[in-house]
């Protein structure tokens, strides 16, 4: 089993920035797709950025050139920086795990991901 727990959320005002972390229990960090994901009230949980083994990553359209993935495969931990910080960012964010992925393509899809954190909230003030 893997277990994901999430930290580094908190309140910021519009135009900080924060760095979101993920630790990662179990043998299979080095060789998993990792993705961000986050859920407003009332809305669905989005797509946010993710990154594969082989160094692939992709995000939402509305996140790019803002939010940056990265990953310590040494320390079995995910990161998330996120800067220019907007309202609109304000959710819980999760982080999720598919170990599965053979060749390493970007998952974008919540039910491709087999292991999830308990999240941690982002609230961004105006």
């Amino acid at each position: 089993q893997v277990q994901l727990v999430e930290s580094g959320g908190g309140l910021v005002q519009a135009g900080g920035s924060l760095r979101l972390s993920c630790a990662a229990s179990g043998r299979t960090f080095s060789t998993s797709v990792m993705g961000w994901f986050r859920q407003a009230p009332g809305k669905e949980r989005e797509f946010v950025a993710a990154i594969s083994w082989n160094g692939r990553t992709d995000y939402a359209v509305s996140v790019k050139g803002r939010f940056t993935i990265s990953r310590d495969n040494a320390k079995n931990t995910l990161y998330l920086q996120m800067n220019s910080l907007k309202p609109e960012d304000t959710a819980v964010y999760y982080c999720a795990a598919d170990p599965g992925s053979r060749y390493g393509n970007i998952r974008y899809s919540r039910y491709q991901y087999d292991y999830w954190g308990q999240g941690t909230q982002v609230t961004v003030s105006s």
